[in-house]
């Protein structure tokens, strides 16, 4: 019986990756250089005032925000990027059979155990 090796992977392999992301950050820095050069540099104190969305601020920019806007932010960060992980699953859903289907029951029950836990512990109460 014959064994075959795993593939060895020799850093010229990797060359093409290093050559895009040269050329990539290449690009960048060329294009952030060029425009800082050639851009228009008309100084004022009308250019340099602050304002959002055409209205002129008021009060200070440090104003202390609720720690529940936060904290529902990264919910929904947090669980919008797991259900990322579904769609793979989903597309995949019959090549992996009964073993992939008590993965993502697992992968859905822990979740759902986080998603109790917040809810529980009252974080999505806005007051």
């Amino acid at each position: 019986m014959e064994t075959t090796a795993p593939a060895q992977y020799l850093p010229a392999d990797y060359l093409p990756i290093v050559i895009q992301f040269v050329a990539a950050l290449g690009f960048v820095i060329f294009s952030m250089v060029v425009t800082h050069l050639i851009g228009p540099k008309r100084k004022s104190a009308v250019k340099h005032a602050s304002w959002e969305c055409g209205i002129e601020s008021k009060g200070d920019a440090r104003a202390p925000i609720s720690i529940k806007y936060f904290l529902i932010a990264i919910l929904f960060v947090l669980f919008d990027v797991e259900v990322i992980f579904l769609y793979p699953w989903a597309v995949n859903f019959r090549a992996l059979g009964l073993d992939g289907f008590v993965w993502m029951l697992m992968f859905m029950g822990l979740l759902l155990t986080g998603f109790f836990y917040v809810i529980r512990k009252g974080v999505l109460k806005w007051e």
